[in-house]
C-alpha cells in the first residue's frame, strides 16, 4: 500500500555513506558493504517511482574516494559494472533516464563505455531521472564552470550563467538532501546546488536504508517549511 505524501521533493540527493562502516561491525570486508549498498541504489529507485520523485541524484564515488585502497577503489568500479549491466533491463522497463555528473574520464573504459551506451539508451526517458555522481566534487564543478564561462569569453560572471554551467545543469536543485550514517557533512556534495535544500541525516548506514526510512524521510520532508531566505 502506497501511502499519500502531501508534498513530494522534486527532486533528492543522496549521500550514501556507511557502507564501510555497516560491514566492519559486522567483520565482513568493507567491499561487502558497498555490494549491499547497491541493493539499497536499487530499493531507493523503486521508492523514488512509487512515491513520484522526479530526479534523484547518488553521489557514488567522490574526487575524495581516489584515496582510498586501491582494492576498495577496484572493488567499487566491479560494483558499477555489476550494476549496469544487472540493471539495464529495469531502467528500460520502468522507463527511467540514466546520468551521470562528474568527470569519468579517468575510469577504465569499458565501465565508461557501459555507463555511456545505458545513458544513451534511456535518454529519452522521464518517468524517473536517476543521476549518479561519479569522480564527482562540488569544488570541482564549480571551478570547472567558471573555467568554461571564461574560455566562452564572459567577463561579467552571474550566479545563473554558473548554473547554467554546472554539471547539474539540466535539472533542478535538489531539494531535499539525505546523508545516512548519522555524519553531519556535505562532503563536497553538490555545493552550489544546495545552497537552499532541506538537509536531513539519518542515523541509518546506507545498506539498510529501505522504504520504511525513505518514507520516514518524505514525512520530514513534508513538514519542513521552505522560505528560501523570505518569511512566510
Amino acid at each position: 500500500m502506497t501511502i499519500k505524501i502531501k508534498k513530494v521533493p522534486t527532486h533528492i540527493a543522496i549521500i550514501m555513506d556507511g557502507n564501510g562502516r555497516w560491514a566492519t561491525k559486522r567483520g565482513l570486508p568493507r567491499n561487502l558493504g558497498h555490494k549491499e549498498g547497491v541493493n539499497a541504489i536499487e530499493r531507493t529507485i523503486l521508492a523514488c517511482l512509487k512515491y513520484g520523485i522526479k530526479y534523484c541524484t547518488f553521489f557514488a564515488f567522490s574526487t575524495e574516494n581516489w584515496k582510498r585502497s586501491k582494492e576498495e577503489i577496484e572493488g567499487i568500479f566491479n560494483l558499477l559494472r555489476e550494476y549496469i549491466k544487472k540493471d539495464d533491463n529495469s531502467f528500460i522497463k520502468n522507463k527511467i533516464k540514466l546520468t551521470h555528473i562528474g568527470v569519468i574520464e579517468p575510469f577504465p573504459e569499458d565501465l565508461k563505455k557501459e555507463l555511456l551506451q545505458l545513458e544513451k539508451q534511456t535518454k529519452d526517458f522521464d518517468k524517473l531521472i536517476v543521476n549518479l555522481a561519479i569522480n564527482y566534487g562540488g569544488r570541482d564543478d564549480i571551478t570547472r564552470a567558471v573555467n568554461s564561462l571564461i574560455n566562452k569569453g564572459y567577463k561579467i560572471i552571474t550566479e545563473k550563467d554558473i548554473l547554467n554551467e554546472l554539471d547539474t545543469k539540466t535539472m533542478p536543485e535538489p531539494d531535499f538532501v539525505i546523508r545516512t550514517s548519522g555524519e553531519m557533512r556535505l562532503s563536497n556534495f553538490l555545493l552550489y546546488q544546495m545552497a537552499y535544500s532541506e538537509l536531513y541525516f539519518p542515523k541509518v548506514y546506507w545498506p539498510d536504508f529501505n522504504e520504511k526510512y525513505f518514507l520516514k524521510a518524505l514525512k520530514i520532508y513534508e513538514k519542513r517549511n521552505r522560505r528560501f531566505g523570505g518569511v512566510n
